[in-house]
């Protein structure tokens, strides 16, 4: 097993009506401003449920984060933080608004143009220089409740940048399942199909001997396969609901990361058709994720057939374990309501690969995944095979 650290200090309060505790959550005299997107909020009755419980607060609100959230949106909210000097922000909304409000606290005092913490992947480390910052999640996908992660889309360059830090983990987050009832079928698809890759990511590189996060890794990637296809004609189920959030948040919390080996390849390159096609996030994954397996079969297939044995319960021998895994990964995905190929979203598909290696080029990553043997050769490779 490789070193590691394990540093979360996220407060995460979970089950039914527990944003109630809002009131003794937030730091008390503290001026908040409230964030949300675009407004599904309201009609499920999550802000009348804020509100309610932060009476004799004074709050500033802010409306109107994308999914994706925009950078140039996100500097609208620093602005009303320097003016109104808010001292505590609450982001109320899935990963999109909780990732735009890590961008907003470490812009707030950042010294120079805040778009180098993205450009130039800044780690904002310094607890000091960021404005505080709890969440209420609505939408389970993203893990960003509870991990100190974010990405920010430029919409001026069309670019899709993460960044982070140790000072932007949430000092709290209050997950209540019952808010996905209301949630439209595609979103629930995607927060399962996002939360299963985001495990892949860490599980799917090489055999090694991290077993126990193996074994960690697996058990998610199990329960969603179970409960998914469930969970989204049954939101109001409870045991389903609070089995799909938990495992979106213990899919990217950090535990089952430490001390393997990492592979993020398919999220950057998947950031790019998202930038540049608008494509939902989850779905660019399905999209990319089958290629790369299929292009780096030879450095994976040992893991892959793990994946098949453990996951799946496969036999046969390695190889063709190793290739029904994908076979049955993808089944998953259209099980989901995924597409996976690129056509299936736009038809001016044909200059994409070279467009992502020459960005990918031009930033200085010459190899990606968990050998950096991803070249830039291979991203092609695997973009063109997703067409």
């Amino acid at each position: 097993m490789l070193n590691f650290e394990l540093y979360n200090p996220t407060n995460l309060v979970f089950g039914k009506g527990q944003i109630e505790k809002l009131q003794t959550l937030v730091p008390k005299d503290a001026k908040i401003l409230l964030a949300y997107g675009g407004g599904s909020i309201f009609k499920n009755g999550i802000y009348d449920q804020v509100k309610t419980a932060l009476k004799g607060f004074e709050i500033v609100e802010f409306g109107g984060i994308e999914p994706n959230p925009h950078f140039e949106t996100l500097m609208k909210a620093v602005e009303i933080i320097k003016e109104q000097k808010i001292d505590f922000i609450l982001a109320v909304g899935g990963g999109s608004v909780i990732d735009g409000v890590k961008f907003i606290s470490a812009a707030v005092h950042y010294e120079g143009n805040p778009m180098e913490i993205l450009q130039k992947r800044i780690l904002i480390t310094d607890l000091s220089k960021v404005i505080p910052f709890g969440t209420v999640l609505t939408l389970p996908a993203t893990g960003s409740e509870m991990n100190s992660g974010a990405v920010v889309t430029i919409e001026a360059t069309h670019e899709k940048l993460a960044f982070g830090g140790s000072a932007l983990f949430p000092k709290f987050s209050i997950c209540d399942p019952t808010v996905i009832a209301s949630l439209p079928k595609r979103q629930l698809q995607n927060g399962v199909v996002d939360a299963f890759t985001h495990v892949m990511e860490q599980y799917l590189t090489y055999p090694h001997e991290g077993y126990l996060q193996d074994r960690l890794a697996e058990s998610i990637l199990q329960t969603l396969l179970e409960i998914g296809p469930k969970v989204v004609e049954n939101p109001t189920d409870y045991a389903l609901a609070s089995n799909f959030m938990w495992s979106c948040t213990m899919a990217l919390n950090g535990l089952i990361q430490k001390g393997v080996p990492t592979d993020w390849a398919t999220h950057m390159i998947g950031h790019e058709l998202t930038a540049l096609y608008g494509i939902d996030h989850a779905r660019t994954l399905a999209v990319i994720a089958p290629s790369l397996y299929k292009v780096m079969f030879e450095t994976k297939k040992g893991k892959l057939a793990q994946y098949g044995k453990r996951v799946f319960n496969l036999t046969g021998n390695d190889d063709e374990i190793a290739k029904e895994a994908i076979n049955k990964t993808v089944e998953f995905f259209h099980t989901m309501g995924m597409e996976t190929k690129l056509s299936d979203y736009t038809k001016d598909f044909s200059k994409t690969a070279d467009f992502i290696v020459n960005r990918f080029d031009e930033r200085g990553w010459k190899g990606l995944g968990e050998k950096q043997n991803i070249t830039l050769e291979k991203v092609k490779s695997i973009v063109e095979m997703s067409y």
